[in-house]
């Protein structure tokens, strides 16, 4: 062979293995991220209650840190049938704690800073997205939180979410289901930091600039709260349900259209058809109604702790 086609033989190879590496971008992974703004109902001053985030460990049986799923429909943007994160399971959950942490008022310290108080830790059980004729997602959470001066165990419990939905027609797209998957981890983190709260609240309320309580929060089995004694349960008043006390309870949003089968999205997010039945933050959101053959339909609303708000949708031809 002479030494022009080796050349070109080498040029090939190579741009053959530029072509399989191609294959392997990162772009084709699905990206989760936090923002840095806190959320609008997040406390100005932070409480004296400080933590750090330890290294999560996963414990699913996938065999591989980033795979979350398998798409056994189309995706707009996704080349082939695994759906993974640009990053590790371990590494998106931790970080959506720590944003909850702060939007609820925790000082979130690093990883080493030997200033925090107490240290989360946790193993990832299951977190996965499967993209068929609908939507599944799972997760399970098991998070540990100790006080570092004393090593003892203030909370420990396990979070498990699971959600389904129709993605329509038009089908699903990569920065919907990150959108989708991220809002369900947010419902995790959130029941995780809100009975977290609620036991160190009792235990430590110097820490706190609220009233001390807690509650049953659905979603959470809790595992362990030592040294706290829960309250018997009473009766909620007719005037004043004692879910509403709480600070970090989320609110429902119930919203139904005319005609129905709409579909629905909050935020941007895509929830499925109406009628439909969301747990949402606090707060103000956007909801949207499409339906093929009439025009969008927009409107703000405000979600309130503890309270169900209804929303109805006219939609026009």
């Amino acid at each position: 062979m002479s030494r022009l086609a080796k050349f070109l033989v080498s040029i090939l190879a190579m741009a053959a293995l530029a072509g399989c590496s191609g294959m392997m971008d990162s772009s084709n992974d699905i990206s989760i991220r936090e923002s840095e703004q806190p959320s609008p109902d997040a406390p100005k001053v932070k409480y004296a209650a400080s933590v750090r985030i330890a290294a999560y460990t996963d414990e699913r049986k996938i065999g591989d840190a980033r795979k979350v799923g398998v798409a056994k429909v189309r995706v707009s943007g996704l080349s082939g049938t695994e759906i993974r994160l640009d990053r590790d399971v371990t590494q998106v959950v931790a970080d959506s704690l720590s944003k909850k942490l702060d939007d609820t008022g925790f000082q979130v310290l690093a990883r080493d800073d030997k200033a925090a108080l107490f240290e989360l830790s946790g193993v990832v059980k299951e977190l996965s997205f499967d993209a068929r004729e609908r939507d599944y997602v799972s997760i399970s959470v098991e998070t540990t939180l100790k006080e570092i001066a004393s090593g003892k165990v203030v909370w420990s419990g396990e979070v498990a979410q699971k959600s389904d939905r129709f993605a329509g027609v038009s089908g699903n797209d990569k920065e919907d289901i990150a959108n989708y998957l991220h809002h369900e981890l947010d419902v995790v983190s959130g029941k995780t930091i809100e009975a977290i709260s609620a036991t160190l609240m009792v235990s430590r309320s110097d820490l706190f600039s609220l009233t001390p309580g807690t509650k049953a929060i659905p979603g959470v089995t809790v595992y362990s709260t030592p040294g706290v004694s829960t309250p018997v349960p009473t009766a909620p008043t007719p005037t004043m349900p004692a879910v509403r006390n709480s600070q970090f309870v989320n609110g429902q949003l119930l919203v139904r259209t005319e005609p129905a089968r709409a579909k629905i999205y909050l935020d941007g997010v895509y929830y499925g058809m109406s009628p439909i039945h969301v747990e949402a933050t606090p707060g103000i959101h956007n909801v949207q109604a499409k339906l093929k053959g009439y025009g969008t339909v927009a409107e703000k609303v405000a979600v309130r702790k503890g309270e169900t708000t209804e929303l109805e949708l006219q939609l026009e031809k």
